[in-house]
């Protein structure tokens, strides 16, 4: 179907470019304008916190209460026992009932900066998958759902294709993942009139195979929407740092590192950044992404100050703000910058690669060394030459010291 849709949610996300595949979108369309789209996106338990990709879609949801539909966060602490192999060439380890259970109480708390919860007919829902598939028993799902699903067919999709095309081994749980991930769309249906799943691209198989068991089973009909899989204008899969992943808490990411990460968008990717994790108006967002040369700087500045806002809220959006401005404008020593503790004994003598690498600002000391030569690490502002340097309490500027990749990676390092 072509735009333009009829129901503001189908609508708004086409404008933003969050739409990807859909299984007829001419009857969600419809559905979406008469308020009647209930829709879940669900999130396993694999981690304390959720990833930039899981912000992506936390959007769709966000969208879809904005334009008076109902949204649902599916927790998976029963999916998480299985594994999801999408993506992935080895096996998951598998997670105890006490590791998923802390995740989901550590993950929960980032939906509600996004989402109104609550008990109105457009007040999102929480729901664990954990309630229906831990009670199931095994003779009676192999009966009442397997019998619906072909192996052959199965044997097909890119979660399972992909493995067995590298010779990677596949466990018979993992291959279960797809059963479970499309009864708990027909379990939500029954339960709550949910006609609607979004997620990622890489989940459009098991999504469909959702929608397709609800069909065999008995169900109203089902809908499948899927947003496209997010690269950088230079091809790098989206949400990945020297430090490691963008995560959605603050414990795990603080919003200054989280503000930083949107300031160093490349110029190519501000519009498209700005239209799918904010909520700026488009009339703003297309004013910021036509602005050229230096002047990109304010819309990478804004998407930065928007995205963390909409996240963390305004108070750390504007202290991440003043921070960065402290610190690439002033050249100051900006006291909530990130800050590693070491022991007073460690400090004094550690090697100054030792402490890039402590920092997270690289990987190795071998990698500390090339920037060494290329002009790219510095110590309290001072370019670095001398890489067999150590620290010393003589470095210390108010307690700490300065620790700097490039013009825009800093982090201070605090003997305690």
């Amino acid at each position: 179907m072509s735009a333009p849709f009829k129901s503001d949610f189908l609508r708004t996300l086409d404008e933003r470019g969050f739409i990807h595949q859909g299984s007829d979108l001419a009857g969600l369309d419809a559905l979406a304008a008469k308020g009647e789209a209930i829709g879940y996106v669900g999130y396993d338990c694999t981690a304390p916190s959720l990833h930039i990709g899981n912000f992506l879609t936390m959007m769709m949801l966000y969208w879809l209460q904005q334009s008076g539909n109902k949204p649902i966060t599916l927790m998976g602490g029963g999916t998480t026992m299985v594994g999801d192999p999408s993506g992935k060439d080895e096996t998951r380890a598998l997670r105890t009932v006490a590791e998923i259970e802390a995740n989901k109480a550590s993950i929960k708390g980032v939906f509600g900066k996004i989402l109104r919860f609550g008990e109105g007919r457009t007040d999102a829902i929480m729901i664990d998958n954990a309630d229906w598939l831990t009670e199931l028993k095994w003779i009676g799902m192999l009966r009442e759902v397997g019998r619906h699903f072909s192996v052959n067919r199965m044997l097909t999709m890119d979660s399972v294709r992909l493995r067995l095309e590298r010779e990677q081994e596949m466990s018979f749980i993992e291959f279960n993942y797809m059963v479970a991930q499309s009864y708990d769309f027909v379990e939500l249906a029954r339960r709550t009139g949910c006609n609607l799943q979004m997620g990622g691209s890489d989940q459009w198989g098991n999504i469909v195979n959702g929608v397709d068991l609800g069909r065999r089973m008995g169900t109203h009909q089902l809908f499948a929407l899927t947003t496209p899989l997010l690269t950088t204008a230079s091809g790098a899969k989206m949400g990945k740092t020297a430090q490691g992943a963008v995560w959605l808490n603050a414990e795990s990411f603080s919003p200054y590192d989280f503000w930083q990460y949107w300031r160093n968008t490349e110029d190519a990717d501000v519009g498209k950044f700005l239209k799918l994790f904010t909520i700026l108006p488009m009339h703003e967002i297309r004013r910021l992404e036509a602005l050229q040369g230096a002047e990109i700087n304010e819309a990478k500045k804004a998407l930065a100050n928007a995205a963390t806002e909409l996240l963390h809220g305004s108070a750390a959006a504007e202290a991440a703000a003043e921070t960065a401005r402290k610190t690439f404008e002033e050249g100051a020593l900006a006291a909530s910058l990130p800050t590693v503790e070491v022991a007073r004994t460690e400090f004094e003598g550690m090697g100054l690669l030792t402490a890039f690498v402590r920092a997270g600002l690289v990987a190795s000391t071998g990698e500390a060394r090339r920037q060494v030569k290329a002009g790219g690490l510095r110590l309290n502002d001072a370019q670095v030459s001398d890489e067999r340097a150590t620290l010393s309490q003589r470095d210390l500027v108010e307690g700490v010291v300065k620790l700097s990749l490039g013009k825009k990676k800093h982090v201070l390092i605090r003997p305690a």
